[in-house]
């Protein structure tokens, strides 16, 4: 049980980010890992040129990876935003011209799951006209998601580290799930549940996974404290996914974790359960 009987994938845009982009599914690769997932590595633009997005699908190619998860167009992500789509004006814009862009690149690669980050509160507009905007944003996205056969994330995150974003409990995130869902009639819909942030919130992890195996569709992990890999902090990471496995939870499991050296810090898993399987 524990580690050996999941399926892990690396977060490129928080593991290996001492190489460029198109370096790290190589780096993965060398470290054993087939699987990897990406924040929308464009921050600066939803809509890159046609090669850049060429040269990224080779990258993967080449290294023998298999894209599993990317993100949305997400703003400034790292750095003060946290999604584009609940946030009026230039930044919904953006995500709105990056959906097809995304599901397209997404279905070039095979990869089944795109996550959108619901945006940060902003000051002097009402929530209820974020949240109404957020909805339009979401059922477009989950459109584009079954065009090409994959399923919408929404994740929750955590209040101290993102304190303007209000999807920062399970419930709130699974409220906005279900309208989704409601909306457009495909079910397509999913919880990405970090179990990092979910800590932070002072969540109960083993509830959430309980109540919430059945709409997951994506999850992630650090240790905490300090977001680091397994073994790093106090979370008993490797019983709770146990229970994911046992609450019939069969996905891949994001290694979304900081670490200053990323090859040297995949100790705590054996080699030969790196390899998707």
């Amino acid at each position: 049980m524990g580690y050996t009987d999941q399926r892990f994938d690396v977060n490129l845009s928080i593991l290996f980010t001492e190489l460029p982009l198109l370096e790290r599914p190589a780096a993965a690769a060398a470290a054993g890992f087939t699987a990897v997932e990406l924040w929308w590595p464009w921050i600066d633009t939803a809509t890159p040129e046609q090669s850049e997005l060429d040269a990224l699908k080779k990258a993967l190619e080449d290294a023998g990876t298999q894209l599993v998860g990317l993100n949305f167009y997400a703003g400034q992500l790292p750095g003060p935003d946290r999604g584009a789509l609940s946030v009026p004006g230039d930044e919904s814009d953006r995500f709105r011209a990056n959906i097809e862009v995304a599901a397209d690149f997404a279905a070039s690669v095979g990869c089944k799951a795109l996550n959108a980050l619901y945006g940060n509160r902003v000051e002097g507009v009402d929530p209820q006209i974020q949240d109404t905007l957020a909805l339009e944003n979401l059922v477009l996205a989950a459109r584009a998601a079954d065009r090409i056969g994959a399923i919408l994330l929404v994740e929750t995150l955590n209040k101290p580290e993102s304190p303007l974003y209000p999807l920062v409990s399970a419930p709130s995130a699974i409220e906005v799930i279900d309208k989704v869902n409601a909306a457009t009639g495909l079910g397509n819909a999913k919880f990405l549940l970090d179990i990092y942030h979910l800590s932070m919130n002072g969540e109960d992890v083993s509830r959430v996974i309980a109540e919430y195996a059945a709409k997951t569709g994506h999850v992630q992990i650090a240790d905490n404290p300090g977001r680091g890999a397994p073994g790093t902090g106090d979370l008993p990471l490797e019983q709770l996914l146990d229970e994911l496995n046992k609450a019939g939870y069969e996905g891949w499991i994001g290694l979304e974790y900081k670490a200053a050296d990323a090859a040297a810090s995949f100790e705590w898993l054996p080699a030969e359960a790196r390899p998707a399987r």
